[in-house]
């Protein structure tokens, strides 16, 4: 539950209905809230209101609302790294012919705001707009392994910790030695830590002074390829992370400029 008054309640509900990818009705909504039935339902209303979230009277259920999709293409086209990186993606993937990922931090978890499919694509979880664990994912540790040391302490505090399989680091104090390595090397790897069978190399996109704006990764199935395999890719991909962050000093990151000149 929120504590940020009205407002903070308001995005819990927007967040609840979008978690069910569906349309959802009052009484199940209600059946996994927080928030008492008058409450729940008043803002619902004001969601609805707002064009945040649909109302269908003939089937009763609540979706998200065309509002979201105007905001959604604006926040992409301003804060998200995707439209900078589309042309170094297109052609990291026609290279290497493996699925490429892009992705930022988003409340110390993975935000995917990118992805290439290789031309035989393989199962996996990521797609973009999805949002995954930063402690078991290549490019969630890349990215967490370059934060200052009191926002990674936060962000690493944040993690759930939940085992997904073998490999899954389960503890605070393993992450840590694992981003500390990861530091000293300048990437990471992904060992079957979220999926059986996918594996990844990731690098983190760093500005000149070392602000973490994302994550790039290659991935492949275990079945088509090795850790070795993929560490070789390492200079190919550190290159494009490099391209992406040259390309973003010129582009609308909120006073990156300003901040790194010092003016």
């Amino acid at each position: 539950m929120s504590g940020d008054g009205t407002v903070g309640k308001a995005l819990d509900v927007l967040d609840q209905v979008a978690q069910y990818g569906r349309p959802v009705r009052f009484v199940t909504l209600l059946s996994h809230s927080d928030y008492p039935k008058a409450t729940l339902y008043r803002l619902l209303q004001t969601l609805t209101n707002q064009n945040l979230l649909e109302y269908d009277a003939q089937t009763q259920t609540y979706s998200l609302g065309m509002r979201l999709v105007r905001l959604a293409h604006s926040a992409w086209t301003q804060s998200s790294l995707a439209p900078i990186a589309r042309p170094h993606l297109d052609q990291l993937s026609a290279a290497l012919n493996f699925t490429v990922h892009l992705a930022q931090l988003d409340n110390a978890q993975v935000l995917y705001v990118d992805k290439r499919n290789a031309a035989q694509p393989i199962e996996m979880f990521s797609a973009a707009g999805k949002v995954g664990p930063a402690y078991c994912t290549g490019v969630g540790k890349a990215m967490l392994a370059f934060l200052p040391p009191a926002e990674q302490r936060n962000a690493i505090a944040q993690q759930s910790f939940h085992r997904f399989t073998a490999a899954t680091y389960t503890t605070d104090v393993a992450l840590k030695a694992e981003l500390d390595a990861i530091c000293a090397r300048g990437y990471a790897f992904d060992r079957e830590e979220h999926e059986p069978g996918i594996i990844c190399i990731a690098q983190p996109i760093l500005t000149p002074a070392s602000k973490v704006l994302g994550a790039l990764s290659v991935t492949g199935s275990t079945q088509h390829i090795s850790l070795k395999q993929l560490e070789a890719l390492a200079p190919q991909l550190a290159q494009t992370a490099g391209d992406i962050a040259a390309d973003a000093q010129e582009w609308r990151f909120p006073d990156m400029k300003m901040q790194e000149t010092g003016t």
